[in-house]
């Protein structure tokens, strides 16, 4: 027998994403899976019905699934709604949704949390958030092209030329490196800042300038961790010089479960250029400046603040696409010979299992709930 799959609609407010995509359906239809969809999962991301029928897959309501994929969390009614044992794949984020995982939990959900995919070599194919995050700085770099009142590129007229806008990256993770890229392709001279200075050849490697404060903050997981306040200030020094000299700040500085460090001072903003341009992709987490209204657009002395939510859902289509190949590349290591089977001495697996037979497998998210 198939192992039945089922993709629900997305129901949060403004997620346009899906969890499956045709090309991807017919590929687990190859591994044995029956994947099946509400009716209208994919229209926010403009993916007809009709194209998941093509691509093997079924429209209408599985009451029985093994497998859900999910892009947000189901909500706790949705999950009293599934079957004991049955393996659920979405993000989870426990820190800000422990009413989800003690449903999940109690009603004995295997759910496998997207962002807890270890950053391993061996995971890349299934690491969502880095996939996710690449087109969250693509974006980026798009936002602080059409906020400026001016253009990125050099160009020359019949009566002069138009400097560069310089554009300034905070934070040298997939996202700050793929904003780095999407600008120098604009014509901007960029640079690149991350506390951790063994990323300098990454950020050379796409056509930026590294700024090196002489701090290191390399912290464990390819996360970094925070800096003293010493460091801080040292940091500040440095940077602010950059920071004002710049066209557009580009901050891309998260620590998952935990607010987002704010690296912009409200001092080194309002000494910004006038018309300078912060885009603050940590919002989700509070923001990278204590002045960020996360999900608006502000303006705070000479500068404006855009600090856009949930940035992949405004690329839909190829978010979901990269997403859905995550999840593809994810329950590859679930099926053998046909059935749905988990190997807990799979680290990816181990890693990645949020909830499982009653209990909360993660230490940092049972904490988190505990305490919530």
């Amino acid at each position: 027998m198939p192992v039945k799959l089922y993709v629900p609609r997305e129901t949060r407010l403004h997620e346009k994403r899906v969890a499956l995509v045709p090309s991807v359906a017919a590929k687990l239809v190859k591994l044995g899976i029956e994947p099946s969809l509400q009716p209208g999962a994919g229209e926010a991301a403009r993916i007809p019905d009709s194209a998941f029928v093509d691509a093997g897959a079924v429209i209408g309501v599985d009451a029985a699934p093994q497998l859900v994929f999910s892009v947000q969390p189901p909500s706790v009614e949705q999950i009293g709604q599934m079957q004991p044992g049955t393996v659920l794949c979405c993000f989870v984020y426990a820190h800000r949704e422990p009413e989800i995982v003690r449903a999940l939990r109690d009603r004995n959900i295997t759910c496998f949390a997207m962002e807890l995919v270890p950053r391993t070599t061996r995971a890349q194919a299934m690491d969502a958030l880095s996939s996710q995050a690449a087109l969250a700085g693509y974006y980026a770099a798009l936002l602080a092209a059409s906020s400026l009142n001016r253009i990125l590129p050099m160009m020359t007229t019949a009566v002069g030329s138009l400097r560069p806008a310089k554009i300034l990256v905070m934070g040298a993770g997939v996202a700050g490196l793929q904003a780095l890229a999407t600008a120098k392709r604009l014509g901007a001279m960029v640079e690149g800042y991350d506390v951790r200075p063994e990323v300098k050849e990454q950020v050379e490697s796409v056509g930026g300038k590294f700024v090196d404060t002489g701090v290191s903050a390399a912290g464990t997981g390819g996360y970094a961790r925070e800096l003293t306040a010493e460091e801080q200030a040292k940091v500040a020094e440095v940077l602010t010089r950059h920071i004002q000299n710049a066209d557009a700040v580009i901050t891309t500085a998260s620590i998952p479960g935990r607010p987002s460090p704010k690296i912009i001072s409200e001092e080194q903003i309002r000494g910004m250029k006038p018309g300078a341009v912060i885009i603050d992709l940590a919002a989700e987490g509070g923001g990278n400046t204590p002045l960020t209204q996360p999900g608006e657009t502000v303006e705070v002395g000479p500068a404006t603040i855009v600090a856009p939510l949930n940035v992949p859902s405004h690329l839909a289509e190829h978010a979901s696409e990269l997403y859905a190949r995550n999840l593809l590349n994810l329950v590859g290591l679930m099926i053998k010979d046909g059935e749905l089977n988990l190997d807990w001495e799979d680290d990816i697996l181990a890693g990645a299992v949020l909830t499982h037979a009653g209990e909360i497998k993660n230490e940092t998210a049972r904490k988190a709930v505990e305490l919530s």
